[in-house]
């Protein structure tokens, strides 16, 4: 890795941008916060904590180790991007200026309906955990209820501000580090039933060691990490309102994954030693062994401490993938890239927010909230798309930046990687292969539609999107200086006379715009 002090003038396109209506209230800790929220050690750890286990029993933890080195490699490759883009929304943006319109356009659609989905799941995941923290007899309408209050909550956080949203991000932050260490050590101290060897060990009974090799098992269980690290990308999503974006964002990216990853295993090991009778849990008697857990260790009066912290994450959580969520369609609205773009593009100066994008992304997970009322089986298809989404959009970026390396685009933003970009978005693509292959693999002993729902549900919003770019267009709707494709032209960074130099910082201190010298082809730059 390295950092390059190289200071360039923003492209065309960025000059759109360069006046940001976003105020940059947002530093390192600020920014690390929201993304480590939108992570959630807790909320990822206990949500798919007992399916991982009843898959391959404790080796599953493994999979945090394996999944957390993946989404490293593309944390990296995130960082390069941003660095040189910050702009608002992402991946659309990061995509629309390492390939095109097209490519940026349905990226960005299909990221705004897996973050909105996730939204939903989040705060509908959180239902249970206010259900027995208030003593709420718990049924559909209740659940529904319990996460549209959630939802209403983190939706007030975000029309709060940039500042207001990172304060409230760096709080959920440090009540999650700490409950984390303390709940974590303690089930290591006071519950402790197995030792290390059980991470090691197959506990599955004779019968499923027959029926499923321990290989498949153990590729089975990787839910348990390829539903935790994902987050990092909330970090980019808000890039005008960072300062010092280009430097600061890709090394909050790598400190979401290094914190949030050793805070998941810590938790997750201390869960798995606590567990009494592992086959309970593979059978499918133990239906519930985080809060069994944590009932035995704590007690009922500890149990409520504990369910409030775990509240504090679910919330914390859901206002980051919110404030993600908003973004990305503010950008995309800005850009005039979707229904009602007139209304998500404006922004309310006083609170530096996007007032329409922020009631869309709490508009449209309410809606599936309500739909799973009508039919349980559309929030499992809804939901089940979430995370299969978000890793399409992922790897979305990974290949149009090795797409754009191939044409010689080579990153010149404040954090760079050098001559190893190839081999870490190599690595990064293959990862990216690896974890939507686990995403779609059909689920057993239920009938056809539910064991290929996430594919089903992909591919139908793919279609959807493509029937949308191709119909209506809307990638010729942006502004001319955004409609060309390709890589940008980067003959804006070859070097110029200190003479040059001068004129142009002059030019840029009298709030003008530099000279850009168009008789210098793309192919009289550096890049050879």
């Amino acid at each position: 890795m390295e950092t390059s002090t190289h200071n360039q003038p923003p492209t065309a396109e960025d000059e759109l941008h360069i006046e940001s209506e976003f105020k940059r209230d947002m530093g390192f800790w600020g920014n690390l916060a929201l993304g480590f929220t939108y992570l959630s050690p807790v909320v990822g750890v206990y949500t798919t904590f007992a399916a991982s286990i009843a898959i391959a029993g404790p080796p599953a933890f493994w999979m945090l180790v394996i999944a957390g080195l993946g989404q490293l490699l593309v944390a990296c490759v995130f960082g390069e991007v941003v660095s040189q883009y910050p702009v608002a929304g992402g991946i659309y943006p990061w995509n629309r200026r390492l390939w095109g319109p097209k490519w940026g356009w349905i990226s960005g659609w299909i990221y705004m309906i897996a973050i909105n989905a996730t939204i939903a799941s989040v705060a509908y995941g959180a239902g249970p955990f206010l259900g027995a923290l208030f003593g709420i007899e718990m049924n559909a309408t209740a659940n529904v209820l319990l996460a549209l209050f959630l939802l209403v909550l983190a939706t007030l956080v975000n029309f709060g501000g940039t500042k207001f949203l990172a304060n409230v991000a760096f709080i959920g932050f440090v009540v999650e580090i700490v409950a984390t260490v303390f709940i974590g050590a303690w089930l290591l101290i006071a519950s402790r039933h197995h030792d290390l060897s059980a991470l090691f060990t197959d506990f599955r009974t004779p019968e499923m060691q027959e029926a499923t090799p321990f290989l498949a098992a153990f590729i089975g269980s990787a839910i348990f990490g390829i539903y935790l690290y994902y987050g990092f990308e909330a970090n980019g999503d808000v890039a005008e309102e960072v300062k010092n974006p280009g430097r600061v964002i890709p090394r909050a990216m790598r400190m979401t994954i290094y914190v949030g990853g050793v805070a998941s295993m810590f938790i997750a090991l201390g869960l798995i030693l606590a567990v009494p009778d592992f086959t309970a849990v593979m059978d499918g008697t133990a239906t519930d062994p985080v809060s069994e857990i944590f009932l035995a260790t704590f007690g009922p009066v500890g149990f409520r401490f504990v369910m409030i912290i775990v509240l504090v994450s679910f919330l914390s959580c859901t206002i980051s993938l919110q404030a993600a969520a908003s973004r990305l369609m503010y950008s995309m609205g800005r850009d005039k890239q979707l229904p009602l773009s007139k209304a998500l593009a404006k922004f309310n100066r006083k609170r530096a927010v996007p007032p329409y994008a922020l009631l869309g992304a709490a508009l449209l997970p309410a809606i599936v909230l309500v739909i799973s009322l009508l039919s349980a089986d559309a929030l499992i298809a809804i939901i089940s798309f979430a995370a299969f989404g978000i890793y399409l959009a992922f790897a979305s970026v990974v290949i149009a930046s090795i797409r754009a390396r191939a044409r010689g685009w080579k990153p010149k933003g404040e954090f760079t990687m050098g001559n190893m970009g190839w081999v870490v978005a190599i690595a990064a693509l293959i990862y990216q292969a690896f974890a939507v292959y686990t995403l779609v693999q059909p689920v057993p002993d239920v009938n056809w539609f539910q064991s290929w729902m996430v594919l089903i549900v992909g591919t139908l919003v793919v279609v959807v999107g493509l029937l949308y770019l191709f119909i209506a267009k809307p990638h010729l709707n942006a502004p001319a200086q955004l409609a060309g494709t390709g890589v940008v032209d980067l003959s804006y960074a070859t070097p110029i006379a200190q003479s040059e130099e001068a004129v142009d910082l002059a030019m840029r201190l009298s709030g003008k715009k530099p000279h850009v010298y168009p008789e210098r082809g793309p192919g009289d730059d550096a890049r050879g």
